[in-house]
C-alpha cells in the first residue's frame, strides 16, 4: 500500500501542475471565454475522459516494465525532469502565440455531445499529454508498496479526478469574467509565463533526488 506521505506529495505536485496553465487548461479557458462556463464544463468532463483512458494506456503498459527494471524507473523519472524543463521553455518561448490563439472564438458553438467528445479527443490524443503521464507518475511509484500498475492507474484516476475540478473551476472563473479576460492580452501572457516558470521549477525538483541517487 502506498504511503500517506508519498500519496500526499502526488496530490500536491498533481496540483501544481494542473494549475500551471498548459494545453488543457488554455482550451478550457478558450471555450470559457467563447461560450461560458457550461461549454467549459463539458469540455473539462471530456478531457478528464481523455486522461482516464490515456491513463489506463500507460498503467498498463509501462508498469510491468516498471516493476522489472529500477533502471528504466530512474530513467524515466530523469527524463521527465528534463521534460518538465522543456514544457516550461516551450511555454516562456512561446507565450505570446499562446495567447493569441486562445482568444480567437469559433463561429458556432458546438452540440453538448460534440463538446464533450472534442474536450476528450483533446485529453487522449495529446501526444505531450503521454509523456507527461509517463514521465511524472513514475516519480511517485512505491517499488515496495506493490503492483507498480495499480499504482499507476491510481494516479490516474486521482489526477482526472483533481482535474475535473481544478480545471472546472478554471472554466467557471473565466466564464464568469469573459470580458476581464479578454480586454487585456498581457492577462493571458501572465498566465502562461508563470506556467513555464512553476514548470522549470518542477523539473529541477524531479531531477535532484535522481541525481542524488545516482551519485
Amino acid at each position: 500500500m502506498i504511503s500517506g506521505n508519498r500519496l500526499i506529495e502526488f496530490i500536491v505536485a498533481s496540483v501544481a501542475i494542473i494549475l500551471i496553465p498548459g494545453p488543457s487548461v488554455m482550451f478550457v479557458i478558450a471555450r470559457a471565454v467563447a461560450w461560458g462556463r457550461a461549454t467549459a464544463m463539458l469540455t473539462v468532463i471530456g478531457n478528464a475522459l481523455g486522461m482516464v483512458v490515456l491513463s489506463t494506456f500507460i498503467a498498463l503498459g509501462l508498469g510491468p516494465l516498471l516493476e522489472r527494471s529500477h533502471a528504466l524507473l530512474l530513467t524515466v523519472q530523469a527524463a521527465g525532469g528534463l521534460y518538465l524543463i522543456y514544457l516550461g521553455y516551450e511555454a516562456l518561448k512561446h507565450r505570446q502565440e499562446h495567447a493569441d490563439d486562445m482568444v480567437k472564438l469559433e463561429d458556432s458553438k458546438p452540440t453538448p455531445v460534440h463538446i464533450i467528445k472534442q474536450g476528450f479527443m483533446v485529453g487522449v490524443l495529446n501526444p505531450k499529454a503521454l509523456v507527461f503521464f509517463s514521465a511524472i507518475f513514475p516519480q511517485f511509484v512505491d517499488a515496495k508498496a506493490g503492483s507498480v500498475t495499480f499504482q499507476l492507474l491510481m494516479f490516474g484516476f486521482i489526477f482526472s479526478g483533481l482535474a475535473v475540478l481544478l480545471d472546472g473551476t478554471w472554466g467557471v472563473v473565466v466564464g464568469t469574467s469573459r470580458d476581464w479576460f479578454v480586454t487585456s492580452r498581457n492577462r493571458l501572457v501572465t498566465l502562461r509565463t508563470i506556467g513555464g516558470v512553476v514548470m522549470v521549477v518542477l523539473g529541477v525538483a524531479v531531477l535532484v533526488p535522481v541525481i542524488n541517487s545516482v551519485v
